[in-house]
C-alpha cells in the first residue's frame, strides 16, 4: 500500500531529476542532436516506445534531434521472404538490384513511416525523408578492398560512399519545428539508388548540421574490450590500437570510424549508447549519468 509519505518521497525525486535536468537543457538548448536509432530499441515495443518519447521531450525543452536510421533486421526479414539471404563483406551489405529494391522498400517504406507515426503519436511532428529529398545525400559507387589480395578492389554492388550532403531540407523542417527521420538511401549521378551504412550517414550528417552531439545507439553497452568490460572513454590513438588488434570489427568498424571522423569534425562529443536501456537518450544528454562510450579526437 501506497502511503502519502512513499508519494511525497516519490514526488520529491522526480524534482530532483529535473532539477538535474536542467543545466544541461540551457547548455544544449537551440543546439542539433543527431540520433542513429537501430537494434533492439527498433524491434522491441517497450523501448520504441521509449525512444519516441525521449526524442519528443528533447524537441520540446529546446533541442533539434535528427534520427537517421537503418534497418538490418527488417531487410534480412524482407529478403527471407523473397527467397534471399543478406550477404556481408566487412560489415557491408553486398546488394544487387534486386536487394535495393527490397532496402528502398523497407528502409525508406515501412520503417521510416513506423518511427514517423511512433514520434507523432508521442505528441512530435516527425517527416521522412530520404537522401533523394531535397538532394539530401549525393553518393558515388562504394568499392571494397580485397582482403585476402591488397590492392584488388570489390564491387558490392548498390552500395554508395558519401559524395555530398546537402542540409537544407532538414534545416527547413527544422526551423518549423518538425523532427527529421532519415533513411539511409543515397542516390547517385546515374539516378540510382544506393544503400549506405546508416552508422556513415548518421556521422556525416552530424558534421554537416554542426551538431553538439552524435549519440549512436546500439545492442551492445558500448566499445568493449577483449574481456567483455565496458570502455567508456575512446581517444583517436586507442581507438587505432583496437582495430589493429581486432578489439574492433565487423559491424563495430563502420560504427566507430564514423564516429570518429565525426568528432574530428567538429561534432563536440560522440557516444555509443547501449539502446536497450529505457531512455537512454535522456540519461545520456540530461544527466551526468553516462550509458556507454564516449569518443573524442585526442
Amino acid at each position: 500500500m501506497t502511503t502519502t509519505s512513499d508519494k511525497d518521497y516519490s514526488a520529491t525525486i522526480k524534482a530532483d531529476v529535473l532539477s538535474e535536468a536542467l543545466p544541461y537543457i540551457r547548455r544544449f538548448h537551440g543546439k542539433t542532436v543527431v540520433i542513429k536509432y537501430g537494434g533492439n530499441a527498433m524491434t522491441e515495443e517497450a523501448l520504441q516506445r521509449s525512444f519516441a518519447h525521449d526524442v519528443v521531450l528533447l524537441k520540446l525543452v529546446g533541442l533539434n534531434p535528427v534520427v537517421v536510421h537503418g534497418g538490418g533486421p527488417q531487410i534480412n526479414a524482407a529478403l527471407k521472404r523473397v527467397g534471399k539471404e543478406g550477404v556481408f563483406i566487412q560489415g557491408m551489405r553486398v546488394t544487387d538490384a534486386e536487394t535495393m529494391e527490397v532496402v528502398e522498400w523497407v528502409l525508406g517504406g515501412q520503417v521510416q513511416q513506423d518511427i514517423v507515426m511512433m514520434i507523432n503519436e508521442a505528441g512530435g511532428k516527425a517527416v521522412g525523408l530520404t537522401g533523394k529529398d531535397g538532394c539530401l545525400i549525393q553518393t558515388r559507387k562504394k568499392l571494397v578492398e580485397d582482403e585476402q589480395n591488397p590492392g584488388q578492389w570489390l564491387d558490392i554492388g548498390y552500395v554508395g560512399d558519401i559524395e555530398r550532403v546537402e542540409p537544407a531540407v532538414v534545416k527547413a523542417l527544422q526551423d518549423d519545428q518538425f523532427i527529421p527521420v532519415i533513411s539511409s538511401i543515397g542516390y547517385g549521378e546515374d539516378g540510382m539508388a544506393y544503400n549506405i551504412n546508416a552508422d556513415l550517414v548518421a556521422g556525416k550528417m552530424a558534421e554537416v548540421l554542426g551538431a553538439e552531439k552524435l549519440i549512436m545507439m546500439t545492442n551492445t553497452p558500448g566499445v568493449l574490450d577483449k574481456s567483455g568490460q565496458l570502455l567508456q572513454q575512446l581517444s583517436a590513438q586507442t581507438i587505432d590500437e583496437l582495430f589493429a588488434d581486432g578489439t574492433i570489427s565487423g559491424g563495430m568498424l563502420p560504427k566507430i570510424s564514423s564516429a570518429l571522423d565525426a568528432a574530428r569534425n567538429g561534432v563536440n562529443s560522440v557516444h555509443i549508447v547501449d539502446g536497450r536501456v529505457p531512455h537512454c537518450l535522456l540519461l545520456e544528454i540530461l544527466t551526468n549519468r553516462g550509458v556507454g562510450t564516449m569518443i573524442s579526437s585526442h
